[in-house]
């Protein structure tokens, strides 16, 4: 735990840096940059015909399967904000707050062209869906079987380390119930 709030930290002071070096700074969750930033990032701005002439076919016709990909993250979105409020409040397990992974925000960046913020907001909103799920999903299982895995598991979450190792009956009857009020992350 505490080497998770140490990264943290260092993150918030990197972005910290960022803000200074790249003179903008965060006013009621808006990006706002210094007087005179706006109009020179703008110049790196490419036109949307320009854009358009220089993106190959295949990214232009391989578009509409990408966003098709809302109709599922959307609903996916919508499903286990519901599932939370309803079981989560019945178990006791904390809400996870969505505007914590749910981040849309490059679009105020003054050198992305219409479509490049439509595409980062995209990715901002399909990235963001995924971790809010996975969060969700996490503290599910932390709450119901926080055993460790067998063999490995790639990406696994960071509620992990805290699981009961894989065959350790003791601790899990044992430790079970304190687990499930243990919501530190």
């Amino acid at each position: 735990r505490q080497v998770q709030q140490e990264l943290e930290q260092e993150a918030e002071r990197l972005l910290a840096e960022n803000r200074q070096q790249f003179s903008y700074r965060l006013h009621r969750g808006r990006v706002v940059f210094e007087h005179g930033i706006r109009r020179l990032q703008r110049q790196y701005r490419t036109g949307l015909l320009t854009f358009f002439r220089q993106a190959p076919l295949s990214y232009i016709l391989s578009a509409p399967v990408i966003y098709a990909m809302i109709v599922p993250l959307t609903l996916l979105d919508l499903s286990v904000t519901l599932y939370q409020h309803i079981c989560f409040r019945v178990y006791g397990i904390p809400l996870v707050r969505r505007r914590e992974y749910v981040v849309i925000d490059r679009h105020y960046l003054p050198y992305l062209n219409l479509v490049e913020k439509i595409n980062c907001a995209y990715c901002g909103y399909g990235n963001g869906v995924i971790a809010y799920a996975r969060e969700i999903t996490a503290r599910t299982e932390q709450f119901w079987c926080p055993i460790k895995h067998a063999r490995r598991n790639r990406g696994a979450h960071q509620r992990t380390t805290k699981f009961f190792d894989y065959g350790d009956g003791e601790a899990w009857k044992r430790d079970r119930m304190k687990l499930r009020r243990d919501w530190e992350e």
